[in-house]
């Protein structure tokens, strides 16, 4: 392979696993750990 489609498709995954991750982090079980700054600051 070249080396440019290498690159390529190294950045394309890694691109991915990081929407994949955030999704999962937002979405997910972890999400119940967020909190919201918005809702501690409410009247």
């Amino acid at each position: 392979m070249e080396p440019a489609t290498v690159l390529s498709i190294c950045i394309a995954v890694a691109l991915i696993a990081i929407t994949g991750f955030s999704i999962y982090t937002a979405f997910g079980p972890p999400s119940k750990e967020l909190n919201d700054p918005f809702d501690d600051h409410e009247d």
